[in-house]
This record gives C-alpha cells, structure tokens and sequence, in this order.
C-alpha cells in the first residue's frame, strides 16, 4: 500500500522526474541543515549542499539525466548573474582607485596556480580533466568546475569516441582544502608577519576607498570676508572644490531655510549646509568659515528632506541636468544611492531605475517631483521577470558565440557561466539595456545566488556520488589532496608575500584578496569575525569578478589545449 513513498523516498536507478526533484530537495535542505553547523566558528555554509549531494549518490540516489544537465546549467547561470548584477557598480568603480593594483594581483595569482596545474599534469599520471578539477576544488571556484564541465561536453559531441573523468570527483576531494587552506594561511600569516591588528586597523580606516566615497554633511558659519557678496558658483571656484552641494542656506539674522543655487550670494555669518566628502567638506568650511552649531538650518519647517525611488521611465537614464529639479521646483538632490553605494549628485550623474535620490526643498515641490521620478516601493518590491529573464537570456546568447582558435579541438565559448557573469556586470553598470534593467533588490538577488549554487551542488554532487568512493580509492584520493596542497598554498603564499613586502598592502585588504582571489565565502566570513573588521569584504568584492572570468577562462584552456 506504501509502494508509492517507497518509490518516492528511497534510492532508485531509474527515478522519474517526482523522484528527482525528491532528491534535490533533500540534498538540498539537508545540505543547509549541515552546513550551519559550526566546528571552532567555521560553517561550510551552502556548499555543504554538494557534500550531503555526494552521500545520497554513494548511497544509490540518482537524478534523470535530463533533470540533471538542466538543474545544472540553469543554477549556474542563476549564480554568476546574481554575482554580476551585486557587484557590478562598485567592480567598475574600484578600477578609479585601488582596484587596478588589487585585480593585477588576484589575476597574477590565478594563472600562477594555473601554471602549477599545467605543472602536475606534464609531471604525473593525472588526466587533465582531473587536473582542472583539483584547480577547481583547491580553490573552490565552483563557475571553473562548471565551465569546464561544459567544455568537455562539447568536446565529447565533436569526439564521441572520446571518453573523460568527470572533474567533480576531484573537485569534491579537494574542495575542503581550498576553504581551510586559506583560513589556516590567514592565521600564520598574521603570526609570521607580525601583524599589529591595531596599527593595520588606524591606517586601513584613514586609507581605504570607502572612505573616500563616503557622503557626509556638515554646517558652515561664513566668516572669511573675502567671499562676502559672492555667489556660491565663485566661491567653489576659488576654493577649487568642485564635488561639493550646498543644499541649505540660512541668512544671518533669519530663521528661513531654504536651498539655494549656484547663483546665491552668501554674506558675513550666513550658515551652509555642506554635502560631499569628508575631506572636501572639511577643506571648504576651512577656507569659507568654521563648523557652525546652529540648529535652525535643520529644521524641517521651511525645507524638508526626503528619500524618493526612481521607478518611472520619465526619470530612468537620464541625468539630474536633464531633469532640472531646481528650476522646475525648487529641488535639490544632494545624494543618490546605488547598490549599496552613496553617490555626490553631480549634474552628470545619470539615474537608474531603483535608485534612491535624496532631495532637499517644499513639501509641495516634492509632491509635484514625485509625479515624475516615481517613488513607489511597491513597484521595487514586484519581481520584473522582463528584466531578469530578458538579461539571462542576453547573457547565455553571448556565451554560446564561439570563437574559433586554430589548433584547438572545438571553438572556444564564454559558456554559461562567463557569458551572464559579463552581461550582469555591464547591466548594472550601466542601469540596463532598453526594456532591461539592472535593480533587483537584495533580498531577490540573494535568493538567486543562493538557490542557483544550491541547485548546481546538488545536481554535481548526487552525480558525482556515484562513483566518489571508487574513484576516490582507484585514483588515491589521498595524492590528489598532496597535489591540490601545492594549487592552494603555493600561489596563496606568494599572494601574500607580494603583497605584504613588495605592494605594502594593508593586511585588512590582502586578507579580502586572499578570499576573493580564492572565490571562497567562508574564508570571507571567517576573516571578518577573526579581524572584526569589514574591510576585507570591499576587497573580496573588488576582485571576484575579474578572478571568477579568469578562472573560466583558465579552465577552459587547459582542457582545450591539453585534453
């Protein structure tokens, strides 16, 4: 009578699609249930997924093979376009400053471990597919394990006569070391090198690119006589401090606020309210006056301020010159924030669709500003499938172009884990493509990531658990983790030796390279609690990017060049 959950529950060799989906679920859940149980603080968070996905195939679980190759795919372009469309304004951002010497780093540091790859390959009996699959575990990139995946199916429809290992096996071997490797190399090198945490934490704070986009406000008392009279356009011009708004005015003697413009003289013992950075605020007070306490300028009788969301078309891509809120209604924005970003709102700024700008001016105006910028919450809270289907399918379009290379077996393709991973990047660097557009609130777009790397270690990890105990014996499991010690530690000590001696980078910093070259959440979360600092994230995030490309494209050489 219980035939059917017998059939649905336990192992079968031939399951139909209710059984699949039974035992993706259950790698899945139990995955999660795993990986939040924490050994001396570390957790090994959603690729726990994968290792429970290894169980149930040792144990007989199998997913139809058609389920299978789809699950796969889909969850990594899932993950890679989540990873895109997150850091996509702040990776571009980052090359204006530290980004460039930090991405130099990483990138040097992922063909250095490629190289050390091509090294056991030529020098042992281990396969390349095998080979790649250790590079990927060593440094728990899971887009190279999928691309090189992919590329060995192609391989196989030109080659069907060919036969290959499955990379997963090695992959899952050494994947473990990859995340403890960095952890355990963090922990000696601040031991090694005498890190002074306090020393690293002072200059990192007085140093590091978050401080120099923070967006402050600070009130101004006019006191220097020679910009009596002047407007506030001359006076920015003679204290050459461009990136700054003014975005209240209180004449001395008055208690009337309003917001002025370029063309506003300010007189002895006005009072200004100051947006910018902080050391271009602090430079203009400076020049102009001194810090002023009054209290009258913030008050919200005569001006208020208020956040509003771009959500309409008539606001989307265009810039605050073109949408003249000062002239039109006596408005000025002062900030706009992006993806976790506080931008200066210059003139050129153009706005995005989800952006939130702050506007200072009347009530009444701000009504009226409303009618054209949007503001509607709920329209943000809406999932826009126009937008988020119409990108990944821009993305697979573009990682399905081949490129064809003399000499190589089959033509080179971004794949579909490059491919979104470029398009996520540009879309929300620059706001979208016509219909498509780059906001996905973080809640969405954390979803998506984590369900899409969850699907892909499930499909990977059942499918490798069929042979993982076999394989693991025939190969000796025991040397691929001897040789994955030299992709994880080699290039990571001389990341750290190079960066440290030679590039004199800030501890905090290089632990967010470590984890980021390494594409490795957990050594991040790790490092954040060790160092208590969250520095080391706007490193990691600076680098993944660029790194996770480069780990496709490393992959994917290999087997075509070696295979």
């Amino acid at each position: 009578m219980l035939d059917w959950m017998y059939r649905l529950i336990f192992p079968s060799e031939t399951p139909d699609v209710t059984q699949s989906l039974v035992v993706l679920l259950l790698a899945i859940s139990i995955g999660f249930f795993v990986g939040r149980i924490k050994v001396k603080g570390i957790t090994l968070g959603v690729s726990a997924v994968m290792f429970v996905g290894l169980g149930l195939g040792h144990y007989g679980y199998r997913i139809n093979a058609a389920i299978l190759e789809f699950v796969r795919n889909f969850g990594l372009i899932l993950f890679v376009y989540g990873i895109g469309i997150q850091v996509g304004p702040s990776f571009f951002s980052s090359f204006k400053k530290e980004g460039i010497r930090f991405n130099i780093l990483a990138v040097a540091t992922v063909l250095f471990g490629g190289f050390i790859t091509f090294l056991l390959f030529k020098f042992s009996t281990i396969s390349i597919e095998n080979a790649v699959g250790l590079m990927s575990g060593s440094v728990t990139n899971t887009p190279g394990l999928g691309a090189a995946k992919e590329t060995l199916t192609e391989i196989q429809k030109q080659f069907p006569s060919k036969s290959f290992s499955d990379p997963t096996i090695a992959y899952a071997i050494t994947y473990p070391l990859g995340v403890f490797g960095i952890i355990i190399t963090i922990i000696l090198a601040k031991t090694l090198l005498k890190i002074n945490l306090g020393k690293e934490s002072f200059t990192c704070d007085a140093t590091t690119t978050p401080a120099t986009t923070l967006i402050i406000h600070q009130k101004c008392r006019v006191t220097n006589e020679a910009f009596f009279g002047k407007s506030i356009y001359q006076v920015l011009k003679e204290v050459n401090i461009q990136d700054i708004i003014i975005s209240r005015l209180k004449n001395s003697g008055s208690q009337v606020v309003y917001a002025p413009s370029l063309d506003t003289k300010i007189h002895n013992k006005d009072v200004l309210m100051v947006v910018g950075s902080p050391a271009a605020v602090s430079q203009f007070i400076e020049a102009v006056g001194k810090v002023s306490s009054d209290l009258f300028i913030e008050s919200e009788q005569d001006i208020v301020t208020k956040n509003l969301f771009v959500t309409k078309s008539a606001a989307t891509h265009k810039t605050l010159a073109e949408l003249d809120l000062y002239n039109k209604f006596d408005l000025k924005v002062t900030r706009v924030f992006r993806s976790g970003m506080e931008l200066l709102a210059q003139p050129t700024l153009e706005l995005f669709y989800g952006d939130k700008i702050r506007i200072v001016g009347n009530k009444e105006a701000i009504v009226e500003a409303e009618k054209i910028i949007g503001n509607s919450e709920k329209k943000l809270l809406e999932p826009d499938f126009l937008s988020l289907f119409g990108g990944l399918i821009i993305g697979m379009i573009i990682g399905s172009i081949p490129f064809f290379i003399p000499s190589l077996p089959v033509p080179i393709k971004l794949g579909f884990a490059a491919g979104p991973l470029l398009t996520a990047l540009f879309i929300s660097r620059y706001g979208g493509v016509g219909v498509i557009h780059s906001y996905i609130n973080n809640g969405a777009v954390y979803f998506m990531k984590d369900l899409g790397i969850c699907l892909f270690f499930a499909a990977v990890g059942v499918h490798a658990g069929e042979g993982f105990y076999d394989n693991f014996i025939h190969y000796n499991g025991w040397l691929w983790i001897y040789y994955g010690c030299y992709i994880t530690f080699i290039p990571l000590i001389a990341m750290v030796l190079i960066g440290r001696l030679v590039l004199k980078l800030n501890f905090y910093q290089l632990v967010g390279l470590m984890s980021g070259t390494y594409t490795d959440p957990a050594a991040l979360a790790f490092s954040t609690k060790y160092l208590d600092s969250d520095i080391p994230t706007q490193a990691y995030a600076t680098v993944y990017p660029l790194v996770t490309i480069f780990r496709i494209f490393v992959a994917q050489l290999l087997i075509l060049l070696l295979v």
